[in-house]
């Protein structure tokens, strides 16, 4: 199976729909992709607008050489760069730009990431306990698993995975480790489904999804690096310029609100009758609350159904 036909981008045509002011009215755009994955949402920008430069951003070495051979005939329009997204503006620096015409974040894990099952981010078939976005880095979900205290492991559970039963599976994590490593996703599966009282594994889908889930978002410190990025994001926006941001899980979501809130909130005291130029917000929201995909598209890709989407816009210097 080709990349095109395996792949389907969460959201392509609203997301394009929502950078394309910007873009359109720019002589020379320019736009960062900070999730490059696979290059959907890139290839459906650089096909819509001649004149545009996208700066790709991944930190998985995998996704940026699957989608520079899939996005070739683009040429030197696709600029891309090996880092955490939390690193957007020293990338942008780095290829000779101060500021951009719109910002396009897909967080979360990679359809490719998932589908790689020796990537070790699923829990349902069986790979070594990694879970690295980024290979380069050290630490993987083996070494939290392996070398984490109780009383850290039961708070990464509760509080990246929302994991009810964090306390009765972390003293499984450890009764097992203390015989030997676990290094193993279908062990760790099955010894969260075991720690799981049965009424539990029966309703809610795969008892070991949220443990997952806490463990990727540990590993590549998911949820830092989207606190440190939003913001230099909307930074180096020009005016009118947009920033576009899809989750798949509330814990991404409510970060994203709140910078979103923050930044479009005015600093004049509420007691004022008028606003203060100096004080005005240089940031509006595009629509208010968050939009999520469309019947049809929940049925033609299943992993959309969990999106929610934002977009803020720049509306002073």
């Amino acid at each position: 199976m080709s990349i095109d036909n395996e792949h389907i981008s969460v959201m392509r045509d609203r997301c394009i729909e929502l950078l394309s002011p910007a873009i359109a009215s720019s002589k020379n755009p320019v736009v960062v992709d900070a999730t490059l994955g696979l290059g959907g949402h890139s290839e459906a920008l650089l096909q819509k607008f001649p004149q545009l430069t996208v700066i790709a951003i991944d930190r998985d070495m995998d996704a940026i050489t699957k989608a520079s051979t899939r996005l070739s005939q683009f040429g030197d329009r696709l600029l891309t760069a090996h880092q955490s997204f939390d690193a957007i503006g020293d990338v942008v620096k780095d290829f000779g730009f101060k500021k951009i015409d719109g910002a396009l974040f897909d967080l979360g894990t990679s359809s490719m990431q998932l589908d790689q099952s020796e990537r070790g981010f699923s829990y349902s078939q069986d790979a070594p306990l990694d879970m690295r976005m980024d290979r380069r880095q050290s630490l993987t979900a083996a070494e939290i698993v392996n070398t984490y205290e109780p009383g850290q492991l039961v708070r990464i559970l509760r509080t990246y995975g929302e994991e009810k039963f964090a306390t009765r599976i972390v003293e499984s994590i450890v009764r097992a480790r203390e015989i030997a490593p676990m290094n193993s996703t279908a062990q760790l599966a099955a010894l969260v489904k075991d720690a799981i009282p049965a009424a539990t594994r029966r309703t809610g889908g795969n008892p070991a999804k949220r443990t997952f889930q806490a463990l990727r978002i540990e590993t590549n410190d998911e949820l830092g690096s989207i606190t440190r990025a939003l913001p230099v994001a909307l930074e180096i926006l020009n005016v009118g310029a947009r920033l576009v941001v899809m989750s798949f899980q509330s814990l991404e979501d409510r970060i994203v609100k709140e910078i979103f809130v923050s930044a479009s909130t005015s600093g004049t005291p509420r007691e004022l009758p008028v606003e203060l130029p100096e004080f005005a917000a240089k940031f509006a929201l595009v629509f208010r609350g968050s939009q999520g995909p469309t019947d049809v598209e929940v049925e033609e890709n299943s992993r959309s159904q969990s999106v929610r989407l934002r977009a803020i816009e720049r509306v002073a210097a």
